[in-house]
């Protein structure tokens, strides 16, 4: 009885550590719980993106992913569709990057435009996609020295503010921009002086320049193109710079709004020489070869009280082949800090081979080049050159070289003056591509609805 009741106690003790045993199986074993992923998200930081065929360092667009439960590393992202692939097809869309935000880069094969989906594929197989709507325009000479300036497409002026940033002025608008000169972008930083100014319509800034930390602006002081006068045109202001490269800023300072007055006062005192009363007569247009538009601004060597007002037009005299004009105001600086009438020296006319002046710059020796361009109002077909001068009346300018012309835009702007006694100085210059039909639909570049889709080009030459 005593044997029997043991076995019977040990076999009860067996079955319950078998038991126990299976049930840690069974937990060991049992299928997880599935993880649920919800549907990816997906935003740009721009929905407008334009680039050119054969360009270099196009802008780009962040493309920003995440999805609940997953890693962001696992989600992949690519262009899905377009809707013309002749301008952009979805193999000419690169994706970098593996965090939250990816850089999309679009290389255009065609000019035109085209709808890119853009698609997130996260994990379970879900997707999402929003659009890029893109814009190309075509190839131009020399791809690799180009860059593409967006935001604006009508740039009339540009400072260098160091570090390889440079402020650009736009003669549509009064914003000014502050661009990366080495890479084709949206700008850094945008500064609207309207208010400051007590101007609505545009001051038409065509000319600047820079001493000390004051930069100089002005209008470019003629009628409208037809033939208005228009009040914020006759205007000069200064703003003080800040800081430099990425971190420049910009703060208003002052303004005078009678120099076009006091340069057809002048001009009438001295036996209407270069013809400014007429020039600015109603209904004459600005860019005439007898016209009146001031195009650049620049001081007299080693001044900081005497600027070089430079025309565009009139030419001197007003027939083709004429000098270009350059007006000395000697005391710019009191005019616009205190408001004192402006005082003139005698008129420079300088040999630009029958081309007037677009913009004037100088160095820190003293070094000016000019660029040259035609007084018309035309497709901007017509010759454009580099002028290399000392800023002294009598002497000569002696030509650095032919710039291009097949290309969309007419050259505006220098931004910075290179050591012109070093062989092989390079120079970047800035068009006004404002009346371009970059994308070949018609419309001119100033007209576009996206300031993403407006650019004005930058590019470098070495003088010869």
């Amino acid at each position: 009885m005593k044997i029997q009741k043991k076995q019977k106690m040990t076999k009860k003790t067996y079955l319950g550590a078998a038991g126990i045993a299976a049930l840690l199986l069974a937990a060991t074993t049992m299928p997880a719980q599935a993880v649920t992923y919800g549907t990816p998200t997906i935003s740009l930081s721009a929905s407008y993106l334009s680039g050119a065929v054969g360009a270099t360092g196009d802008p780009t667009v962040d493309v920003t992913v995440a999805q609940s439960g997953a890693d962001v590393s696992a989600l992949t992202v690519s262009a899905s569709a377009s809707s013309k692939a002749t301008v952009a097809g979805t193999g000419d869309v690169s994706v970098t990057g593996a965090g939250a935000v990816r850089k999309l880069a679009v290389a255009a094969r065609g000019r035109g435009y085209t709808n890119l989906t853009v698609k997130v594929t996260g994990l379970g197989g879900k997707t999402a996609t929003k659009t890029l709507y893109y814009a190309a325009s075509s190839a131009v000479q020399n791809p690799a020295d180009a860059r593409y300036f967006t935001g604006a497409s009508d740039s009339s002026a540009a400072v260098d503010v160091g570090g390889g940033y440079t402020v650009v002025a736009d003669d549509e608008s009064n914003v000014l921009r502050l661009y990366d000169r080495a890479n084709s972008a949206a700008p850094v930083r945008t500064w609207d002086f309207s208010s400051q100014l007590g101007v609505t319509k545009e001051v038409d800034i065509e000319g600047a320049t820079l001493i000390g930390n004051t930069i100089y602006w002005t209008g470019s002081l003629g009628n409208n193109k037809d033939g208005e006068y228009k009040a914020p045109r006759n205007t000069v202001f200064t703003t003080t710079l800040t800081g430099s490269g990425s971190t420049a800023q910009l703060a208003y300072g002052r303004s005078y709004k009678k120099l076009r007055d006091d340069l057809v006062a002048w001009d009438s005192a001295n036996g209407n020489r270069y013809g400014f009363a007429a020039g600015t007569a109603a209904g004459e247009a600005p860019k005439q070869i007898d016209g009146f538009n001031v195009e650049g601004l620049e001081f007299a060597p080693g001044s900081t009280t005497t600027a070089y007002l430079g025309f565009r037009a009139p030419l001197a005299p007003a027939v083709i082949g004429g000098k270009a004009l350059v007006v000395p105001v000697t005391n710019f600086d009191k005019v616009i800090s205190s408001g004192t009438k402006a005082t003139f020296g005698a008129g420079i006319e300088l040999d630009l081979g029958g081309l007037a002046i677009r913009d004037i710059r100088k160095n820190a020796a003293d070094q000016y080049l000019i660029l040259a361009g035609s007084w018309a109002a035309d497709d901007n077909t017509d010759p454009y050159a580099l002028y290399q001068w000392d800023g002294i009346a009598g002497h000569a300018p002696v030509k650095r070289a032919d710039l291009p012309t097949t290309d969309p835009g007419g050259w505006e702007a220098i931004v910075a003056v290179p050591d012109l006694s070093v062989a092989g100085a390079r120079v970047q210059l800035i068009t006004d591509s404002g009346s371009a039909d970059l994308y070949g639909d018609g419309t001119e570049a100033k007209d576009l609805t996206h300031p993403e889709w407006k650019k004005s080009r930058a590019a470098w030459f070495t003088l010869n």
